[in-house]
């Protein structure tokens, strides 16, 4: 398959870096050293995939394009806008026969998908709860840009990402979300927020821009025992440690997994989407699941 990179951001570049002799060109408005300012410029023959890293207000009009003329789309998360919308793309790639992925590359972090393992085998029996911390420090990179500090800011940008991995972990909760915090410290959009749900098993969640050294952990606690992800592999070395539960009460037992090694899960999501392109599948329910949790809170944060 041959693959055009759309969008030549930190995205892109991670991307062109994964498909490598497979991108027969590079379509960016301003950057310099690319085949194509617009998609529409590229010769259709030219190609049979693209990999769309555009910001968010662009990404319907691009995936319409490719889709409508038969190319496999991977685009970067949040896919935000309509249900009709992702629901008129879904109903172009099952016409052309293609597949539009939206990419949410931590589904493929190691310690994540082992521990959605750990759940599918029961080992910490019923959940009660899990809390989500993401944080980075890009608030100063996220005001300078051009486009990126507006709307729902950090919550569509990490908090895509944490709604995603509960979803993948524990399957799609209806429950409705509460916001219990939103902060605009540095930037015109929200650079810190908190916010979760309540039910028969409660979600924390916390995102940040402002957290200067970059960090993620995600704890989930069950009737038999829990499970502790310390750090992503990309700012590694990441931990994840698993306690069995000891009745009535004492020190659980431990063990312990730690790995220091590159950030594997670009490679790994590129290799799915070809899967995906072979079957023709698509993950667009996974963004009206999204649109739906997004949608519910971010009104909630216009309003704060």
């Amino acid at each position: 398959m041959r693959f055009i990179i759309v969008g030549l951001g930190v995205q892109g570049h991670k991307r062109r870096a994964i498909a490598a002799e497979k991108v027969s060109a590079v379509v960016d408005p301003v950057a310099e050293g690319v085949d194509f300012k617009r998609v529409d410029q590229v010769p259709l023959k030219d190609f049979d995939a693209a990999c769309v890293c555009v910001p968010d207000q662009s990404k319907m009009e691009v995936l319409r394009y490719l889709l409508s003329h038969g190319k496999h789309v991977m685009v970067e998360k949040p896919l935000l806008g309509s249900k009709r919308e992702i629901e008129a793309l879904a109903e172009l790639a099952a016409e052309n026969r293609v597949t539009c992925y939206t990419a949410y590359n931590h589904r493929f972090e190691p310690h994540i998908a082992r521990l959605k393992g750990i759940l599918d085998e029961g080992q910490l029996g019923r959940v009660y709860f899990a809390r989500f911390f993401y944080g980075n420090g890009t608030a100063r990179d996220v005001r300078n840009s051009v486009w990126r500090d507006q709307g729902w800011g950090v919550f569509s940008d990490l908090g895509s990402h944490l709604l995603d991995m509960a979803n993948f972990l524990f399957g799609p909760h209806e429950t409705p979300g509460q916001l219990w915090s939103v902060d605009r410290f540095e930037n015109a959009a929200p650079d810190h927020v908190l916010f979760g749900y309540r039910g028969e098993m409660v979600l924390e969640m916390e995102a940040t821009l402002l957290s200067w050294r970059n960090s993620f952990a995600l704890e989930v606690f069950g009737e038999l025992g829990s499970a502790h992800i310390d750090c992503l592999c990309k700012w590694g070395p990441s931990t994840l440690r698993v306690r069995k539960r000891v009745l009535p009460s004492g020190r659980p037992s431990e063990t312990v997994e730690t790995l220091e090694q590159p950030d594997p899960t670009w490679r790994i999501e590129f290799a799915h989407f070809l899967r995906l392109c072979a079957s023709g599948e698509t993950n667009l329910q996974n963004d009206l699941w999204l649109l739906k949790k997004m949608t519910e809170l971010g009104a909630s944060i216009r309003n704060v």
